[in-house]
């Protein structure tokens, strides 16, 4: 009878309350546009390509900015995870804008997988032929990014990015085809391909590099086995053959990530240490512990009147600024966010 007295009280509570309202008209939020582009040398017919252009593209016409292409960067793969790093640019201003550049993938352990002397084990474990990634690079360089920069304000200077198979695509466009990017992000790339060929190979292929500057990041996570003697392989390889142009880093993140958790992390770590922004070191409000507020000294104004750039910087990490925030006020700094690089020449 109880039972029955507290079951019909919920009913006329419920037969009372108000209906809840519901949203209604609401407004799609737009992080990029996708396009269809035709290719001639991929297998099918077409690719998506995401683009996100910089906040306040329209509004500086003038202004020019470096690209990003994002391998497996299909509106379902890794894209938007990366544009909502690329567009963390906007609070915190800890690099600089670029345009991100994500391309589907559609075989890519097909498109994306270097050749191998035999085919048969690969497609019995990853159920593809591997061997596309030459066509690949064609497609890049003949197809899409003359595209990019026929539609895009670009300024010439361009990243290729991209995890496990397509961080060893990085690694092998590096090698084998370095002028094709300036700067290449190489997240947990798959050094174990061929019995580590890349690792082992990495240095004739280093000491054949032509003239030019380019930057690597590379970075992995606690990987075992050939995988992660591969990469220690090409690291032995940078230390001595790397050429005078090649700036590269290591940062190791095996004590805190593994190889499915590596990736966003450190895409916004390598963000920071290759198009990190100046910033500058200003005093504190009394209100929150800091110094009485004094008109500035001629030295001080003219600390504050010079535009901060990364070449008139003082490189060091937030703690040391920290510790020395005194003698630093108004000062330009390039801080070192992020996890350090366990050994490298990138940031020097």
């Amino acid at each position: 009878m109880l039972k029955a007295m507290i079951s019909g009280a919920a009913l006329a509570l419920a037969l009372a309350a108000p209906a809840a309202a519901q949203l209604a008209d609401g407004e799609p939020l737009v992080v990029a546009t996708t396009y269809t582009v035709k290719t001639a040398i991929l297998e099918g017919e077409s690719r998506k390509v995401s683009v996100r252009l910089p906040t306040g593209y329209d509004e500086e016409p003038e202004r020019t900015y470096p690209v990003v292409y994002v391998l497996d960067g299909g509106p379902e793969q890794d894209f938007e995870h990366i544009a909502g790093i690329a567009q963390s640019r906007d609070m915190n201003w800890s690099f600089e804008p670029f345009i991100l550049v994500g391309i589907e993938s559609v075989n890519r352990r097909h498109e994306l997988a270097p050749p191998v002397v035999d085919p048969k084990p690969y497609e019995e474990a990853m159920g593809a032929t591997p061997g596309g990634s030459p066509d690949y690079r064609r497609f890049l360089r003949e197809e899409l990014k003359p595209l990019v920069e026929a539609s895009f304000r670009t300024d010439g200077h361009d990243a290729i990015m991209g995890e496990s198979l397509a961080g060893l695509f990085v690694i092998e466009t590096l090698l084998t085809d370095p002028t094709l990017f300036d700067d290449y992000i190489a997240i947990s790339p798959s050094m174990w391909w061929e019995r580590m060929k890349f690792g082992k190979e990495a240095a004739s292929y280093l000491t054949k590099h032509p003239a030019g500057e380019r930057r690597l990041y590379l970075t992995s996570a606690s990987e075992g086995d050939w995988h992660r003697e591969g990469t220690e392989r090409l690291i032995a390889a940078l230390r001595t053959d790397a050429p005078d142009g090649l700036e590269w880093a290591f940062v190791e993140a095996g004590d805190t990530e593994t190889h499915g958790t590596l990736y966003h992390p450190m895409a916004l770590d390598a963000f920071r240490l290759l198009y990190g922004t100046p910033t500058r070191e200003y005093k504190s409000y009394p209100l929150i512990g800091g110094p009485e507020i004094t008109e500035r000294t001629a030295e001080e104004q003219a600390l504050l009147d010079t535009e901060c750039t990364r070449d008139n910087s003082i490189a060091m990490t937030p703690g040391t600024a920290e510790r020395a925030r005194e003698s630093l006020y108004y000062r330009c700094l390039l801080l070192d966010l992020g996890p350090r690089a366990r050994e490298g020449t990138l940031g020097d």
